[in-house]
């Protein structure tokens, strides 16, 4: 491609991954985030919840300061609590739907301009019912978000039967998702992530098409083949590395992806669209090296694009 990858793309980065000891809310928050709002090669970051409310304040003038496109991750407010938006215990998903909220509110907080979660895992022969309790929670969420501003709920694809196990899902129930909310709410999208395609055992293609009328968000990344042994390095949905042995993803598949996001209509020449790194270290590897690793893998991506 010849044209400018900013031309299409506001490069984001998803801080709590490429700073895996922020991720429940505590530790380096501000430091690790001021690197990544000093680094021009992002106009996007993407920050989870931030229990000290200073420190949030802090980091919410930084960033505006920055000029950076902000976005609020609220799925470690679920992975590291346990929780559950589609459980079937109506307590339970009660619970879920509580920090969700209170996740909306630090959204605003921050000044983002997304909020973006994951539904959890299900029993297929409870199938109908999980999505149901979904449905509730979602809805709950961009009804909530609607009475506070213009935030957006985004429920981010996810594997079903690997890693997280997800209700949503496979390409066909997040699309049947994506145009029942989408036709209720204004205000609800779908996001898409490379890294996941691969354990959901899908194409690009297969996996973009059909949602590509609700698509808002767009996230990119490596899986480790899930045809490998389940006991290989960084197996599952843990976002190694590009170039990470027995990975799925490099410079081709990401040019691909990329390719597949301008044909169905989400990234389009002068309206750039938010696409963030979801890069995690491994073992004792540098986040550093793994940021800088993404950059080059994106810049030769671009190329063949």
């Amino acid at each position: 491609m010849k044209d400018s990858i900013r031309d299409y793309i506001s490069t984001g980065l998803i801080h709590f991954m490429a700073f895996p000891t922020t991720m429940k809310g505590e530790g380096p928050v501000e430091e690790t985030i001021r690197r990544i709002a000093f680094d021009d090669y992002f106009d996007s970051i993407e920050i989870a919840w931030i229990k000290d409310p200073e420190v949030r304040k802090n980091c919410a003038k930084l960033l505006h300061d920055s000029k950076m496109r902000v976005y609020y991750g609220a799925s470690p407010r679920l992975l590291t609590t346990g929780m559950n938006a589609n459980d079937l215990d109506e307590e339970k998903r009660l619970a879920a739907e509580k920090t969700l909220l209170e996740g909306v509110d630090e959204a605003y907080e921050i000044g983002a301009l997304g909020f973006g979660f994951l539904s959890g895992k299900y029993s297929e022969d409870k199938f109908e019912e999980g999505y149901a309790q979904l449905v509730k929670t979602t809805s709950a969420l961009c009804e909530y978000a609607k009475s506070k501003g213009d935030l957006k709920i985004v429920l981010e694809i996810f594997d079903y039967d690997v890693d997280k196990a997800s209700i949503i899902g496979p390409a066909p129930v997040a699309a049947r998702f994506g145009k029942e909310m989408c036709e209720k709410y204004d205000n609800f999208g779908l996001m898409v992530d490379l890294s996941h395609i691969p354990i959901l055992h899908e194409t690009i293609e297969e996996s973009l098409t059909p949602v590509a009328p609700y698509i808002v968000h767009a996230h990119m990344g490596n899986a480790v083949r899930p045809e490998l042994p389940k006991d290989s390095p960084a197996y599952g949905d843990a976002h190694p590395r590009f170039g990470f042995p027995g990975g799925a993803n490099d410079v081709p598949e990401l040019a691909e992806y990329l390719r597949m996001l301008i044909k169905v209509g989400y990234l389009k020449k002068g309206e750039p669209k938010t696409v963030s790194f979801e890069v995690k270290p491994w073992g004792d590897e540098d986040p550093e090296a793994v940021i800088a690793n993404a950059k080059r893998t994106l810049n030769a991506a671009w190329q063949l694009v």
